[in-house]
């Protein structure tokens, strides 16, 4: 019940949706006959979406997240293994045109294949199920296998994981799969805004991992002085932003993360994976 539910919540509580459907409640309550109630509703909407556009609310939301964790530097420690996790491709359109469909977090793919080819003992592990609630679409995992000579993956050294739905089964199925060693180096590849979520994830299931953040949607903190070129443009940092902020306080509620907002310096993970 915790996917389907979860789709559903971010669905109503993502701020773009949920401020067009104060519009159309609005306009409903207003063509009722709760004139000053509808009015009020569909102004205050406007206004929320005019902030959430234009202002400088999404870089605000989002500067945290991004932040938490610093770019990677290579320090000359061996690297055992690479894990990216899924989310970079449209799945549905992908099978449904028969070729690899990328989205706005495609740079987790295009990482994946740079780091291969930088690390070449590594192994290479990239997690992503179904996130679609619709049948009859194939896996993020399906698909890399599919096309990896096209993003230039090496697939004799590609390792899939692919009955992942969500973050929390990302980290608890890629455990069970490759069975870490404390002592080993593997690195997280997944978008910048998502890794403090992602690593409190594999913390919570024993898994020790070095963030390697991708897929930025911010410059640093002097976006906040940036004017916001399109209002579109604002509304979806804000929806990923807010989105992520909720995923961090019901995953923590749910025991699925080792804190509010993982960071580097947190304390060590459990022994081992939850369950």
């Amino acid at each position: 019940m915790f996917f389907p539910a979860s789709k559903l919540g971010f669905f109503l509580f993502t701020p773009s949706n949920f401020l067009i459907l104060c519009v159309l409640a609005g306009a409903a309550l207003f063509g009722l006959g709760w004139r000053g109630t509808g009015g009020s509703l569909v102004v205050l909407a406007g206004i929320g979406l005019a902030l959430g556009g234009l202002s400088p609310l999404p870089a605000l939301a989002m500067l945290p997240l991004e932040e938490r964790f610093p770019r990677f530097e290579d320090d000359g420690e061996p690297v055992t293994g690479i894990v990216v996790l899924g989310g970079g491709i449209e799945t549905r359109i992908a099978t449904a045109r028969g070729q690899f469909v990328g989205n706005d977090a495609d740079e987790r793919q295009t990482y994946m294949a740079a780091l291969a080819r930088r690390y070449p003992q590594a192994r290479l592990v990239f997690s992503g199920g179904g996130a679609n609630l619709r049948a009859g679409v194939d896996s993020e995992a399906d698909i890399i296998s599919r096309y990896a000579d096209t993003l230039g993956l090496p697939r004799s050294r590609l390792i899939l994981e692919g009955r992942s739905r969500n973050t929390h089964e990302n980290a608890r199925f890629t455990a069970e799969l490759v069975q870490p060693k404390p002592e080993e180096r593997w690195l997280l590849v997944t978008s910048g805004w998502h890794m403090p979520r992602a690593v409190g994830c594999f913390r919570q299931a024993g898994f020790r991992v070095t963030a390697f953040p991708v897929d930025y949607r911010t410059g640093g903190w002097g976006d906040l002085f940036r004017p916001v070129g399109f209002a579109s443009d604002g509304l979806f940092q804000l929806d990923l932003a807010v989105k992520e902020w909720i995923g961090l306080a019901v995953y923590r509620l749910a025991g699925y993360t080792s804190g509010w907002l993982p960071g580097p310096d947190d304390a060590s993970p459990p022994a081992g994976p939850s369950r």
